[in-house]
């Protein structure tokens, strides 16, 4: 009103300007004119200085705690550093500002670790400090209700009651997506010979979405235009594969209670459908948190004698959440660890002729492999974990610090995320001699004996490591038995030495790894690629 008020009062008393006839009433127009001019401009500078306070404001964090970082630009941070690829970025910030440095993504202060023993108080000792895993903007329901992104209490819960189903005594014989799906879902696959079927259409097609698009770039950039945009912008397509598994999953779950007990299938899902009427839930001191899985405990169940007395349950929500993530996780890193075994012991066939002597030998004490048998492939355990060392597909993993504190001298800033560089530790020179050779025998009894355990993470450390990390390495050994007791892996002129790898979420071969398959009892010209 006090803007119409000023114009109109100008327009009159400019013609009395014009006129000669200038009077106290026009100088008061006039005055109130330069005054509504300075408020515009008042208003203008204010908001031009919130707006540049908002742009840098996050970015005093990490230097405040005396963690060297990368400058910043304004809203962004350093997220266009990434563009050669995650790990080597982080890698090369590492080797410049060293073991514990940050970042800033978008707004939010990133500190990266690769310091064992800060790792070892933060994953382990002081576990109660950082409970939480990253959050991730992007991730709806089911996947939020997944274990993985689950905070607090509720994870607790939840981990707690799926403990025991991966216990030695319920793991079983396994192969990636087609066993993936048996075990998490009861649903046969043949993903070889029938690529196109829809499960395993939507499966990879959920793999090879990409994880980071403009719309994510600005969300990350202004996180209160997080709301609006994401409901103007849905993710169709990934609101059409989370239809098509939950449909999937509940539909099973109703066919499940509508069978007699008897008749019911032994898979995950059931496990976790028993655990809705069930007091078999484990206390977090009963977690599994080592980096071998498959060497503790493996003849008695280790769930058994540590039930909780506590009635705990899981709601059908978070049964369609982990059985959704199982998936997610177990498929794709659990083939790729595959395919960077294979590719490992094509070019190094004096390793592979050492796993195909032990599963000979294995097969004149057992008609077939089962969880507790392959134990005894100590070897060829050692060369998985090798493969899982140079090329770890959860190269890195992240913490939050919900609160100011300092960890083995280092100052971290509340509300960061503590990113842990688990790649940069598996080849850091320090603690592995010729860290780029593989080298199966790092993993002898021994040797892991006399190293620090926190640079060796392929699961994660601490309660929060891979809970499904029992089965992960029973398949990759299943696959691997059956594979090398038939066949040769070899080399071809299209096979990439160095491999050409991929790190966004997970690290991965760029274009597959292309190897040649002969059986055993062949040459190498009857061979097939693969």
């Amino acid at each position: 009103m006090l803007c119409v008020y000023v114009r109109r009062g100008l327009r009159r008393h400019i013609q009395e300007i014009r006129c000669g006839d200038l009077s106290w009433n026009s100088l008061f127009y006039w005055l109130l004119f330069f005054i509504h001019q300075d408020t515009y401009a008042l208003s203008f500078s204010l908001s031009l200085c919130r707006f540049s306070r908002y742009s840098v404001s996050p970015f005093s964090a990490l230097s405040r705690c005396g963690i060297k970082h990368p400058k910043p630009l304004p809203f962004f941070g350093n997220m266009f550093m990434f563009h050669q690829g995650v790990m080597e970025t982080t890698f090369d910030l590492i080797n410049k500002h060293g073991r514990v440095c940050g970042y800033y993504l978008g707004r939010m202060p990133v500190v990266v670790v690769a310091d064992p023993d800060i790792l070892r108080q933060v994953t382990i000792k002081e576990f109660s400090t950082f409970p939480n895993r990253q959050y991730v903007i992007n991730h709806t329901k089911p996947v939020s209700d997944g274990l993985q992104l689950l905070r607090d209490e509720h994870w607790k819960r939840v981990r707690g009651i799926l403990t025991p189903s991966f216990s030695g005594a319920k793991c079983f014989n396994c192969f990636t997506m087609d066993v993936i799906a048996t075990v998490a879902y009861g649903i046969q696959l043949d993903s070889q010979s029938n690529p196109d079927d829809r499960f395993v259409h939507f499966a990879k097609k959920y793999f090879i979405a990409p994880a980071f698009n403009p719309l994510m770039l600005l969300v990350v950039a202004f996180p209160f235009l997080k709301v609006p945009l994401l409901s103007l912008f849905p993710n169709k397509s990934r609101a059409e594969m989370d239809s098509f598994f939950i449909n999937c999953i509940q539909r099973i779950i109703k066919e499940r209670d509508e069978q007699p007990p008897e008749q019911r299938r032994r898979d995950f899902l059931q496990l976790m459908l028993d655990a809705r009427n069930s007091n078999e839930c484990v206390s977090m001191d009963q977690f599994d948190m080592g980096n071998h899985a498959n060497e503790q405990d493996c003849h008695q169940p280790q769930a058994s004698s540590a039930k909780s007395s506590q009635k705990r349950t899981i709601t059908d929500d978070e049964i369609v959440g982990q059985a959704l993530v199982f998936l997610l996780a177990g498929y794709e890193t659990t083939s790729s660890t595959l395919a960077f075994t294979c590719y490992l012991l094509a070019l190094h066939p004096e390793c592979q002729r050492k796993v195909q002597d032990e599963v000979d030998q294995f097969y004149c004490r057992h008609e077939s492999p089962d969880y507790f048998s392959v134990q005894e492939l100590k070897y060829l355990d050692m060369v998985i974990s090798e493969a899982l060392r140079l090329y770890s597909p959860g190269f890195r993993f992240a913490r939050t610090i919900d609160k100011e504190c300092v960890v083995n001298g280092q100052l971290l800033p509340k509300g960061a995320y503590l990113e842990i560089a688990a790649s940069y530790l598996h080849r850091d020179p320090e603690y592995w001699p010729e860290p780029e050779k593989f080298i199966p025998e790092r993993f002898t009894p021994e040797a892991k004996a006399n190293r620090h355990p926190c640079v060796y993470l392929p699961f994660g450390a601490g309660p929060r490591n891979c809970v499904g990390m029992r089965l992960a390495q029973l398949e990759m050994k299943m696959a691997l038995v059956q594979l090398f007791r038939r066949f040769n892996v070899v080399t071809c002129s299209e096979t990439k030495v160095p491999l050409e790898l991929t790190s966004a979420a997970l690290l991965g071969p760029k274009n597959g790894v292309i190897v040649k398959i002969a059986r055993r009892d062949m040459g190498e010209d009857d061979a097939t690629k693969q």
